[in-house]
């Protein structure tokens, strides 16, 4: 819980921490800072810092059309702050408020709607995952090609969580992909299939591309939500299980079998956490698993 502030500031010890998570994230609601940086702080307390973050010139907000109403994104003088006390290594995008409100901006909220249950889960159990911990729309090259015949997948997000066991820490890393159900399943089924192109994409030398990044190729998380008044779970529930039917059938995917894609919904995401067996995949059979292929 936040409870001090830099003397004569009227804000909390944890600010620049909190406007660096913003930066990254593009943007993010009250109630994600909270469960981000506050978890336990009443909504009210949340509004106020928020506020007068705000107010030292570090955030801005948007109004928005749906929920949450109000999104807040950094400044560039909230960038270059947090940038000078080494809370962000790389300069991040600035947005505008009419960006931060357009078309995209459910999409944003649901990427880091989906990545905060991974925190929450590493915050009770004891491992690391914390605000910073993965990174939207990353590129990777499909292709050797120059300008504009050069084709990219951009994952949704990367995700880096440290498992800690006994023995050991486990860096696990995965590809996150969000769907709000605005596309067709088939659109949508090929769109995950893409993830063995990237798995055979040669760069030079003849290497793999994404050895570069990645020290083992990273298994597919696709989760699926959507507009809660239009689409219903059990709506969900097909888009999931025909979304796995095509892609068994997709002969690019079939024959790259180091590539895992698990798909879960945000509900159960959410609700349940990633620990618990609420994905399903091609290669998982009739049984569900967690987010690192296994059963409950």
């Amino acid at each position: 819980m936040i409870v001090g502030t830099p003397p004569g500031t009227g804000l909390p010890s944890r600010a620049i921490e909190i406007v660096a998570s913003v930066a990254q994230h593009r943007a993010l609601s009250e109630r994600q800072v909270r469960e981000i940086h506050m978890p336990g702080v009443r909504k009210r307390w949340g509004q106020r810092i928020m506020a007068r973050l705000g107010e030292a010139g570090l955030l801005d907000h948007a109004q928005t059309s749906g929920a949450p109403q109000r999104l807040w994104f950094a400044t560039e003088a909230g960038i270059r702050r947090a940038i000078e006390a080494g809370e962000l290594h790389q300069q991040p995008r600035l947005f505008s408020a009419a960006e931060v409100a357009g078309p995209l901006q459910a999409h944003t909220a649901d990427v880091n709607d989906a990545a905060i249950p991974f925190l929450v889960a590493a915050r009770d159990r004891g491992d690391e995952f914390g605000p910073l911990s993965w990174h939207h729309e990353v590129p990777h090259p499909l292709s050797r090609a120059r300008g504009q015949r050069r084709r990219t997948l951009f994952a949704d997000a990367v995700l880096t969580y440290l498992r800690l066991t006994e023995d050991a820490v486990v860096i696990e890393q995965r590809f996150l992909e969000l769907d709000r159900a605005t596309m067709s399943v088939d659109r949508l089924a090929a769109e995950l299939g893409r993830y063995a192109r990237l798995f055979r994409a040669k760069g030079d030398g003849g290497l793999p591309v994404w050895r570069s990044r990645y020290p083992s190729f990273p298994p597919v998380l696709c989760i699926l939500t959507g507009n809660q008044k239009t689409v219903t779970r059990a709506a969900l529930e097909r888009r999931r299980d025909t979304t796995i039917a095509l892609l068994r059938t997709d002969p690019e995917f079939a024959r790259t079998p180091d590539v895992k894609i698990r798909i879960g919904l945000a509900e159960d995401l959410r609700e349940r956490g990633p620990f618990a067996p609420i994905f399903a995949g091609p290669d998982e059979g009739a049984e569900a698993v967690n987010w690192l292929g296994r059963p409950a």
